[in-house]
């Protein structure tokens, strides 16, 4: 029964992904509710049927006590037991089954599903987000992001379909019954009604900013919590616990002060409702009272009207909180919509076809690059790169290295110029199929927290084994490999490196990334300070690997290590965004220029610190 109920809706169905995902709330909100449309709609009829049902036991309550009233025993059993009999049926059987689908509709196929399908679908929106959007935000806040949102969302449409649909039907049972009786117990409940309402839209009018600031205090605090946690190796190292305490504990003081805000809207809506209750019961109390004096209604009608009063006095409270949480629900999934609803900028063209790579030919064409500033990055380069040529490039720190290679892999779209392979406009070919031919090793070796084969595999899902091995031996990592064991007691290929890798040394985690690019294998390299991270010893056992791999291939390699590039076809030496001399290392040298200093002033095979300027 439960499968039927889970399968009515498949969360993972197939959908057109949008690059710009509708910024307002209820627009985004229908989006992802489409799916659920007719089992929402069903929901709500078997909501107001439930809602009838609750009515009408009221009612019937009034007819038992009427019926008592006019006779005895021995004439009531003969002749209603038949009716009672029906009655009990209808209360222990369709009423327990109507009630039973009704739940079965929101706790088990709108609930995990609505829940799963926004997660699915924020997810694959964010991935598809550009390197430098990831850049400007917190990963714990994206995360948090995504995992609160979907939650939320269930929430809201729980209350509308729970509390509100709920709450509405009893209402107008509520009026149709009491009237029926006098219509001038009715008007008790119209007022009460009109004052419920005022109080309700004061309530959420309030409530909907302050739970969006809460929301927003604690995405502050998880912020700072995940900044602290990802960085505990700095904050061991330079003995900031209690600097960090403190850090935290402004944003934690903060949740707390908007916290108390939205609270005491809650403690004057509590008075508030209690008081308007209080008014609808003695009210429609009294006036029932005065009719039966005045003999106009009976003695099952005055209980009736009581207990449906007194049904509506316990019910506002719960609908009242219904209201609230779906406001602050909804407030949860506006923050979350100024993450996941963001537009994706960096897209592929709407003619774009697959990269064909011939002979792996780079030509960079007046290219500049300031991310959106006056300065920095690149400025008006141009450069032709021919099939199989390695090319060594250094400079400062800012000279725009690491900026070239960014777009190359078209992390950002270029300012000005473009860039082509093989005659092919990188702007005008997939993102999926560039960056599939170009392998890059970078110093920030970070690894996926997964096992040893998993992040070696990245490189190339579909290799075999023998090939994940191959690659693992040509990195030098194979023999640490086998003698790794993690917490949870897997080993060799199968233990988890922790997450960026922290469980193995930064050596070793450069030998891992190598071994991905190396199963890659594709005909475009990307060097990025490949070497750095390893001691000399492993650094010589690996240069006959890193040579190998470049056989064959257009290789662009940055360096500080200017001897790792020495033996390149070409180095560009990069200063102020601007190719400023390119040429063969003795070629530079004979130049006396920026890389002849550079050289003369290496210290322990690096590029001097005092040639280092500022980021």
């Amino acid at each position: 029964m439960f499968r039927f109920f889970e399968n009515l809706v498949d969360p993972y169905l197939d959908y057109t992904p949008t690059d710009r995902p509708p910024t307002r709330l209820w627009p985004f909100m229908r989006e992802y509710l489409y799916p659920f449309r007719r089992i929402m709609a069903v929901a709500v009829l078997f909501k107001m049927v439930v809602a009838a049902s609750e009515v009408l036991l009221i009612w019937y309550m009034a007819r038992i006590v009427d019926l008592l009233a006019q006779g005895t025993p021995d004439q009531i059993l003969p002749q209603y037991g038949m009716e009672f009999a029906l009655a009990a049926l209808w209360v222990l059987v369709l009423r327990t089954i109507v009630s039973g689908v009704d739940m079965a509709f929101l706790h088990n196929t709108i609930l995990p599903n609505l829940g799963t399908l926004i997660r699915w679908r924020s997810h694959r929106h964010v991935l598809r987000q550009s390197v430098g959007w990831f850049e400007n935000d917190f990963a714990g806040r994206i995360a948090n992001r995504i995992m609160q949102t979907p939650p939320a969302a269930g929430e809201a449409a729980f209350q509308v379909l729970d509390a509100a649909a709920f709450f509405v039907s009893t209402l107008i049972g509520a009026l149709i019954m009491l009237s029926g009786f006098d219509v001038r117990l009715a008007i008790p409940l119209v007022l009460w009604i009109a004052g419920y309402l005022w109080l309700m839209r004061w309530t959420i009018m309030r409530a909907g900013p302050a739970s969006k600031a809460s929301s927003d205090a604690r995405s502050a605090i998880t912020g700072r919590v995940v900044d602290s946690y990802t960085n505990i190796h700095s904050v061991k190292m330079f003995a900031h616990h209690d600097r960090e305490v403190d850090y935290a504990r402004e944003a934690i003081e903060t949740a707390r002060k908007t916290f108390m805000r939205e609270m005491r809207i809650v403690t004057i809506m509590d008075f508030s409702l209690t008081f308007l209750n209080g008014a609808m019961i003695v009210a429609v109390a009294s006036l029932a009272v005065w009719l039966w004096i005045a003999g106009l209604t009976t003695e099952g009608m005055v209980a009736a009207a009581l207990a449906m009063v007194l049904r509506l006095n316990n019910m506002t409270y719960w609908i009242m909180w219904a209201m609230t949480n779906l406001v602050q629900n909804l407030g949860v999934v506006a923050e979350g919509m100024e993450t996941i609803a963001q537009p994706v900028t960096l897209v592929d063209d709407k003619d774009a076809k697959p990269l064909v790579m011939d002979t792996g030919a780079i030509e960079i064409r007046n290219l500049s690059h300031h991310y959106g500033r006056d300065a920095g990055g690149l400025d008006r380069v141009s450069l032709n790169i021919a099939p199989g040529e390695k090319i060594g490039l250094v400079g400062r720190s800012g000279a725009g290295k690491t900026t070239l290679v960014k777009l190359l892999l078209r992390f950002y779209d270029a300012e000005k110029g473009e860039i082509l392979i093989d005659g092919q406009n990188i702007a005008r070919v997939t993102q999926d199929s560039l960056r599939l031919n170009i392998g890059m090793v970078q110093q920030d070796s970070a690894l996926l927290h997964r096992s040893v084969r998993d992040n070696i595999l990245y490189g190339r899902p579909d290799a075999s084994e023998a090939e994940m091995l191959k690659a693992a031996k040509q990195a030098q990592a194979h023999e640490f490999i086998l003698d790794l064991e993690d917490p949870q007691g897997r080993t060799g290929y199968d233990a988890h490196v922790g997450e960026r890798g922290v469980k193995l040394s930064g050596g070793q985690r450069q030998r891992v990334t190598l071994a991905r690019v190396i199963l890659k294998d594709a005909p475009i390299l990307l060097l990025d300070e490949a070497t750095s991270a390893l001691d000399s010893e492993v650094e010589a056992a690996i240069q006959d690997t890193l040579y190998g791999m470049m056989q064959g291939k257009t290789v662009i390699a940055i360096a500080h290590r200017l001897s790792t590039i020495a033996q390149m076809d070409r180095i560009l030496v990069m200063d102020e965004g601007r190719i400023a001399e390119e040429g063969s290392h003795d070629a530079l040298l004979a130049k006396g220029g920026l890389y002849a200093s550079f050289w003369a002033r290496q210290s322990g095979g690096f590029l001097d610190p005092d040639t280092q300027a500022a980021e």
